[in-house]
């Protein structure tokens, strides 16, 4: 093998050690490490380039944009705590459970609430699994379908914004795009912001909602005995109304101060993110759900989380160094290029390249090890770069249900009862996974579910 391939040795070498388990971050910047000082023993490769990683950690440290993470991590952490999930499914149920498929359909609705308001996936699954997987069970739901939906609702919140995957995405695309627009000559290119990204996904989002709710009621047509009605004994409330309001409006408020002033320019994704974080605690509050130890409680869960992000996005500096060292930019450049099908072929291949790591990894490992790698490329051969990152988002929200290490798998697994097996689980999640890909070939077929709003929005 000639020397030109040792980029692609190294990103094996790399995907090879996460398999084995080992911490993300020190896996990516370890490997990275080995393969510099290796190289620099057979001289083909300077250290100095490493003296680039100071200022890469520095510019992580001042990037106002990734403010953002850890303010929409409390955010949804705290609405967590403030048991809205509960009272959307509790009312939900009774709005929609005397149809075939409603209580199905109230789940994708309340995690579509959610998404729009926390973003957090481990919660929403475990949530939605302790409050709704007994019910649909006890209403006499295949356990397959019941799984299934309460897992690929619960992974909206990566695509609907506002998402962490939109914020990194953002972030990173925005390098991208400058590095590519300037080695085609435009020292004046237009930004791609988090904003642009925030806009783009909502039309993407809503027909990937509209697309499980179609697989509910094309189940409750086809085989009905999967999605009996849920049958009560007493009637529904006189002031169903008054309730469904009540409950539906404090997290409809909070979206709408959070996402409204992205969308209308109002505010920045990290001053509104900082909002939403005080939102949440006004609505725990007002949920009688906020106190000091709750309080410390979200601190601390916001505070492993955000480091986790954040000490993967350092050690994923020091792998796209070592890896364009190594010159392996020109190398991707070239495959990609001679792809057939030129631009549609190369970005066919990142997508597909994607959707099978997705069954190894978890999205931000992908975000960070593949998008800075391939995303100039890509962005250079004239593809839109909002419409590219609303893709990366779509492909990316199955790495949480692909088995083998799809972690909404394992967050429903670890609250399901025993009569609920892992194989019905796997199963139940095969049709979801399907719908994803539909929907991802929807908005690749008809880019402007992508780039419509924000044209509209921003001009």
């Amino acid at each position: 093998m000639g020397m030109e391939y040792i980029p692609l040795v190294m990103f094996a070498v790399t995907c090879g050690v996460l398999l084995l388990g080992f911490p993300v971050a020190f896996t990516l910047g370890g490997v990275a490490l080995l393969f510099a000082f290796v190289g620099a023993a057979f001289d083909l490769l300077s250290l100095k380039f490493l003296g680039a990683v100071p200022s890469r950690i520095v510019g992580v440290m001042t990037n106002e944009v990734l403010v953002a993470v850890p303010l929409f991590v409390f955010m949804g952490v705290m609405l967590e705590r403030s048991q809205i999930a509960e009272q959307l499914l509790q009312t939900m149920g009774l709005l929609f459970g005397r149809m075939r498929g409603g209580l199905g359909v109230s789940v994708i609705a309340v995690g579509t609430v959610l998404a729009a308001s926390t973003g957090i996936v481990g919660a929403t699954v475990v949530t939605m699994g302790l409050l709704s997987l007994p019910a649909m069970l006890k209403a006499g739901y295949d356990p397959k379908l019941a799984t299934g939906t309460i897992c690929a609702s619960g992974t909206l919140g990566q695509v609907i914004p506002p998402s962490i995957v939109l914020v990194l995405l953002g972030d990173i695309l925005q390098g991208a795009n400058n590095q590519a627009q300037l080695a085609k000559g435009n020292f004046a290119p237009d930004p791609v912001s988090v904003v642009d990204l925030f806009a783009g996904a909502f039309i993407p989002g809503l027909v990937l909602v509209a697309l499980y709710v179609s697989w509910i009621f094309f189940k409750a047509m086809v085989s009905p005995s999967s999605c009996p009605a849920l049958v009560r004994d007493e009637g529904r409330p006189d002031d169903m109304g008054r309730r469904v309001l009540q409950v539906l409006l404090p997290p409809a408020v909070l979206v709408f101060l959070v996402l409204g002033s992205i969308l209308t320019g109002i505010a920045t994704p990290t001053e509104s993110a900082a909002v939403g974080a005080v939102g949440a605690m006004v609505l725990a509050a007002l949920h009688r759900q906020f106190n000091l130890a709750i309080l410390q409680d979200v601190m601390r869960s916001t505070m492993s989380i955000s480091c986790m992000v954040f000490i993967i996005l350092l050690g994923a500096s020091v792998f796209s160094l070592t890896f364009r060292e190594f010159g392996g930019d020109d190398l991707v450049a070239g495959l990609l290029k001679d792809m057939p099908g030129g631009a549609f072929g190369a970005m066919l291949a990142i997508m597909a390249l994607m959707f099978v790591m997705g069954f190894f990894l978890d999205f931000i490992e992908i975000i960070f090890v593949v998008v800075p790698i391939v995303g100039p490329i890509l962005l250079a051969m004239d593809i839109h770069p909002v419409w590219f990152g609303v893709m990366i988002a779509l492909n990316l929200q199955t790495s949480f249900l692909t088995p083998p290490f799809g972690f909404a798998l394992f967050y429903l697994r670890g609250v399901a009862p025993p009569s609920v097996t892992t194989m019905d689980i796997y199963r139940g999640i095969i049709p979801f996974v399907l719908i994803q890909l539909v929907g991802l070939c929807i908005v690749a077929y008809w880019p402007g579910l992508a780039t419509w709003l924000p044209r509209v929005l921003f001009g």
